[in-house]
């Protein structure tokens, strides 16, 4: 089920996101062929779920993740500068016409619209179970995009009706928190429930609404100004006491080329798959150029993405399996071999006065975590094997959690929703308060649930965990996935100093209102504190 079957569906948003004018949404859909069964109308559907895919893994990912200590892009020479993109993420200085800011906020109201227009046509669908199933997925899959706008903006527009011509008015962020709360708890009675299937993978279920709604309540106190801590405890619990949930047993296989529908940790994901759902860049954008033959890799990498050294330090416990999804020291490949470098003196090392004329090797090669910057107003180690060679440099995500594999591709789907965030949120909502509980006839304390995430990385038991404890377990356990933004925030530390960054701007928490949607709301839109010149 990596493919989702696709419609044309016409879709403009009422703000400023106007996508997929190919054809006629009539054109598709008509009194005659309304879908029926389940699998017709999950082709319909599917425009929502690619709009998702497109730039999760992309730009989204790089607000929730290249803005705290977990992700870096440092420039190097005039690649990967692009305006100061990434350093201004890093350093916490971005303005309302940051490119990611712009394109997040489109991308989410086109979501919201597509479903509105799936809506549409399915309400005028021949009635039936596959009717009123399809209608909760979609009516979720709205509520889904409504809550990473309102995690990202904070005050956002609630919109609920396709094709009106009035501009939207801006909610609260308590009021978008209601509304999703509202819109997951009634289309719940109608999902798919029951272990995950080809069929229902990738898509709403029960479980999947528990889960985000365990994230919501969880967050309440800096989405809705209150606590509920207990009603986090009785949403995790409604997915931890389904059974057919399980941590797989190779932590990497949750990241491999072939996950999907098998991987009995997964909750929700977005389905990627090289030629039919594309957004997956990864493997392009985080694995060194030198592991392009290690990883059979049919293109070039471009070595953007790396961590920094205080985050890698976090990887410290005996034994963690998780430990090396980091790539960092000497590489070898599959057989054992050190990984060369072949290179002039010069191209290996900038400082060098005279070039060899004939490349030659150099031995192997060594990730390190030492940032050698060349200059710091761009911010840039430049572009010899030297700065390549001298960092402490992730792979790509589906290869930062799975170097066991052989190969990798741009079609691993990629984990929203899993297992071990539900149990994590529930320890941190005890933490926090909540009573622990029975599940399974197991009494779940912090330590225990904590201690069931370290030995499937087959590391030491946890006692007395704390707060703190669980924040350090959440960045070793969830590192890359984009979770990371939302955690900090919560725990009070995204005002903290990292890496390069040291801005304490409290009102960061949030991103700006992209300014060109100010302008064009006529006054309904209003600038989130802090931005406002």
């Amino acid at each position: 089920m990596k493919k989702i079957w696709l419609i044309g569906a016409a879709v403009c948003s009422v703000m400023t996101a106007c996508t997929d004018l190919d054809v006629p949404v009539e054109s598709e859909l008509t009194s005659s062929n309304f879908p029926t069964t389940q699998e017709g109308f999950a082709a319909a559907s599917g425009p929502a779920y690619t709009q998702l895919a497109s730039i999760y893994a992309v730009e989204y990912w790089r607000m929730q993740e290249l803005s705290t200590d977990e992700a870096i892009i440092p420039a190097r020479g005039g690649n990967y500068n692009d305006g100061g993109q990434y350093r201004d993420l890093h350093k916490h200085t971005w303005t309302a016409d940051h490119t990611n800011i712009n394109g997040c906020w489109k991308w989410g109201y086109s979501g919201i619209n597509k479903c509105n227009s799936i809506l549409v046509l399915f309400e005028r669908a021949p009635d039936g179970a596959a009717k009123q199933t399809a209608l909760a997925e979609i009516r979720v899959m709205r509520a889904f995009f409504h809550f990473l706008m309102m995690d990202l903006y904070g005050n956002v527009p609630i919109i609920t009706k396709f094709g009106a011509t009035e501009t939207p008015k801006q909610s609260t962020r308590a009021e978008v928190f209601t509304f999703i709360e509202k819109e997951l708890k009634e289309a719940l009675p109608d999902l798919n429930d029951g272990p995950t299937t080809a069929k229902n993978y990738a898509r709403p279920t029960k479980s999947m609404v528990f889960a985000l709604l365990t994230k919501m309540y969880l967050n309440a106190p800096q989405y809705a100004a209150k606590t509920m801590y207990p009603e986090t405890v009785a949403m995790a619990d409604s997915v931890l006491k389904r059974t057919y949930f399980s941590l797989d047993g190779d932590y990497m296989s949750i990241f491999a080329p072939e996950n999907g529908p098998q991987i009995k940790e997964t909750i929700f994901a977005v389905p990627y798959d090289p030629n039919y759902i594309k957004g997956n860049h990864f493997t392009r954008f985080g694995l060194h150029t030198s592991l392009q033959a290690k990883y059979s890799i049919p293109f070039r990498p471009s070595i953007a993405l790396s961590t920094i050294a205080s985050f890698y330090q976090k990887f410290n416990l005996p034994n963690d399996t998780r430990n090396a999804t980091w790539l960092a020291g000497k590489q070898f490949d599959f057989s054992g071999a050190p990984i060369n470098i072949t290179t002039t003196k010069k191209g290996l090392d900038q400082t060098m006065p005279v070039p060899t004329v004939v490349p030659r090797s150099f031995g192997s090669w060594s990730l390190s975590r030492n940032l050698p910057w060349k200059m710091c107003l761009t911010w840039t180690l430049g572009t010899t094997n030297w700065a390549r060679h001298r960092e402490c440099a992730p792979s790509s995500f589906i290869l930062t959690k799975m170097p066991i594999h052989k190969t990798v591709t741009r079609g691993n789907d990629f984990p929203v929703l899993r297992l071990a965030d539900v149990m994590l949120m529930k320890a941190e909502a005890i933490l926090r308060g909540a009573a622990p509980t029975v599940i399974n006839g197991e009494m779940q304390t912090a330590d225990v649930l904590v201690t069931k995430i370290r030995t499937r990385a087959k590391t030491t038991a946890a006692t007395g965990v704390t707060l703190n404890d669980l924040l350090e377990e959440r960045a070793r356990e969830m590192a890359w996935e984009g979770w990371r933004r939302n955690d900090l925030i919560r725990f009070g530390k995204f005002e903290d100093k990292w890496g390069f960054k040291d801005n304490d701007e409290s009102y960061r928490r949030l991103y700006p209102i992209p300014n060109n949607e100010i302008v064009l709301s006529g006054g309904n839109l209003t600038q989130n504190t802090g931005y406002i010149k």
